[in-house]
């Protein structure tokens, strides 16, 4: 059925289960799954080898493999809901590279690293603000704010589309 034929309703429906991503969103998406799948095989690895010598850092690393995971799912998925838990999630991602960076920097003993080098063997994800991951970690979070305060979801968005 051609869009001239559909009616409003039709229409409506159709704009709330969109999808947010497109153009650079894509990219945004794009970088954030692989994040993803970096903090998740570089977390799995340190608990699964050595999470002995470092548990605090391992498990920042961990967390910070969930933050990635949900918070690409939630810039797919449409509707209000996962807009809302996109901002929650980015937003939470920035204050933990933010706090795990300068933490890393001033007081590396209180995550359990023995030194500050980002590329160490007990280096986390978010360690020296990204630092291990060319500061990716740092700049995402800010990107990702900033796409989603120009994108929110359609008026039109169902209540259905929130939930899909």
């Amino acid at each position: 059925m051609s869009h001239h034929t559909m009616s409003a309703r039709e229409h409506a429906g159709d704009r709330g289960s969109r999808r947010r991503i497109s153009g650079i969103g894509r990219v945004l998406v794009f970088v954030y799954g692989v994040l993803a799948l970096a903090a998740t095989g570089r977390s799995v690895f340190q608990i699964i080898d050595r999470f002995h010598e470092a548990p605090v850092a391992f498990s920042l690393s961990a967390l910070s493999a969930v933050v990635y995971i949900v918070a690409t799912i939630a810039l797919v998925a449409p509707g209000r809901v996962w807009y809302r838990v996109a901002w929650v999630t980015i937003s939470f991602e920035l204050a933990g590279v933010l706090i795990i960076g300068a933490l890393s920097l001033f007081a590396p003993q209180a995550l359990g690293l023995h030194d500050i080098d980002p590329f160490g063997r007990d280096a986390t994800v978010w360690s020296v603000f990204g630092m291990g991951y060319l500061f990716i970690p740092l700049v995402l979070p800010i990107l990702g704010l900033f796409w989603l305060s120009r994108h929110r979801p359609d008026d039109g968005a169902s209540a259905d589309g929130a939930r899909s």
